[in-house]
């Protein structure tokens, strides 16, 4: 019995020739990379919504000052500002303000019986804390009269560097003399001798 056998070579599956696939370690440097790649991404996505949420922020606080001005007069609100504008004007003047009240109040209690002044001046530099310079003229009776006078003055602090100078006789035989010295202006400011003079008022 002939047995007939067909064989056939031909294989029924493609033959796939087989690739060996190798792997590569990933670098720190890429990790380093993404890392920072990761973080910009981020910060780009916060500082977005952060400028989103600060825009609306700003338009509702906007917002909330109409209706605040709206409450107010608009008449009433000038008033005011005319107001405040006044008293910072004021208040220029009189810190500017020297008041002599103080210098003569210091020479009734240092003044001598023998001893009368005839002129007063005073000037004040263009700088706010420059001394005020005084001027006087003068009359004694005897040199002995000018020199305890002088001793007075030199004494008092609220009197710098006092100066007795050009010394004559008149006629009658009176010393006549010129007087010279500064002066702290904070010793003068006009508010402050205002403020004690409420004081001693109310004491």
């Amino acid at each position: 019995m002939d047995q007939n056998f067909q064989t056939s070579f031909i294989p029924k599956k493609p033959i796939i020739k087989e690739r060996a696939v190798s792997s590569r370690p990933v670098g720190p440097l890429v990790i380093i990379s993404l890392f920072i790649l990761f973080t910009v991404l981020v910060a780009t996505g916060g500082l977005y919504f952060y400028k989103k949420l600060t825009a609306k922020n700003i338009e509702s606080m906007k917002e909330n000052l109409k209706l605040a001005q709206n409450r107010f007069e608009p008449s009433k609100i000038t008033e005011l500002q005319t107001l405040d504008k006044r008293l910072r004007a004021g208040n220029e003047i009189l810190s500017a303000h020297v008041a002599v009240t103080p210098i003569f109040a210091e020479l009734g209690k240092i003044t001598m019986k023998t001893v009368r002044f005839l002129a007063f001046s005073y000037t004040r530099g263009e700088e706010r804390n420059a001394p005020v310079k005084v001027e006087m003229k003068g009359q004694a009776v005897g040199y002995r009269s000018v020199a305890l006078q002088s001793d007075l003055f030199t004494k008092n602090k609220n009197f710098i560097d006092p100066i007795f100078s050009n010394l004559t006789l008149d006629p009658a035989g009176n010393v006549l003399f010129d007087l010279d010295f500064s002066i702290d202006p904070t010793f003068l400011d006009y508010k402050q001798t205002i403020v004690q003079s409420d004081q001693q008022n109310i004491e």
